[in-house]
């Protein structure tokens, strides 16, 4: 199995003009160009645009990966914080129906239906 870099740039010639392309691996067989630049009058001026375009975009997508994350992790914490409040409050709610936390809310020999059959 190959190694290829997710992210890297190429240079294509189009009749006289030089293009340079920062190109996204998508699968094995699909690569998306997810930024060019056309009217390079030599290859070496197309070549020194790709290489500090692509190592501004990649530095881009690391802050953009870097904040995510942290939005990411507050998410988990404010989530975990919110479902333990609600535990709380549940478990401070059975105790103050009268009932043991560990009984739970379901009664078996609750006859709630009884009156159903009366009619």
């Amino acid at each position: 199995m190959t190694q290829t870099k997710k992210f890297d740039f190429r240079i294509v010639q189009d009749k006289q003009v030089w293009a340079a392309e920062i190109t996204r691996r998508m699968t094995a067989r699909k690569t998306i160009v997810s930024k060019r630049k056309t009217g390079f009058a030599t290859e070496a001026e197309a070549t020194v645009w790709g290489e500090k375009e692509l190592k501004s975009f990649l530095e881009k997508l690391m802050l953009r990966n870097e904040r995510k994350a942290k939005q990411r992790e507050e998410r988990t914490e404010a989530a975990a914080s919110k479902e333990q409040a609600a535990d709380a409050w549940r478990d401070a709610r059975d105790v103050a129906d009268g009932e043991s936390v560990d009984s739970g809310s379901f009664d078996e020999d609750s006859d709630d239906y009884a009156s159903d059959e009366s009619k």
